[in-house]
């Protein structure tokens, strides 16, 4: 009968140590989610700051200036990576092209982003951007 207990026991502890991965793993990808969603909605929000900076309330913005490159330098200087002249272009460019509730696609990752608008045909891009984010 102590063979029985301890063999049972065995099994009790296997399907907790299951129970207790599979719930970290979920966690693990929730955390992933959450992360992604909010650097996404960040540098969403990057871009429309540069794009309100650049226009100063006119319609179209005064071009010329060295605003990408001195943002580049002070940003990277004050938060380190991730903020790059090219970065910074497809934040600013992310905010003109996608509406804030175009964007909430939690299986789509800022490379996944910025892929998309490395695409100039906004026909070529709004189909890829449907497929991924259907997940297809």
């Amino acid at each position: 009968m102590n063979q029985k207990n301890h063999s049972s026991d065995s099994k009790d502890y296997n399907n907790l140590v299951s129970q207790i991965a599979e719930v970290y793993k979920q966690g693990q990808f929730n955390a992933s989610v959450a992360v992604n969603t909010a650097l996404v909605e960040t540098y969403w929000e990057i871009g429309k700051y540069i794009i309100e900076f650049e226009q100063k309330g006119k319609l179209k913005a005064e071009y010329g200036t060295a605003l990408i490159n001195n943002l580049s330098k002070d940003l990277t200087l004050a938060f380190g990576k991730g903020f790059s002249r090219s970065n910074i272009i497809y934040m600013r460019l992310f905010y003109k092209e996608f509406q804030i509730s175009q964007k909430t696609s939690d299986l789509l990752s800022w490379s996944h982003y910025v892929e998309l608008l490395r695409i100039s045909d906004k026909l070529e891009r709004s189909f890829y951007l449907q497929q991924t984010s259907s997940g297809k």
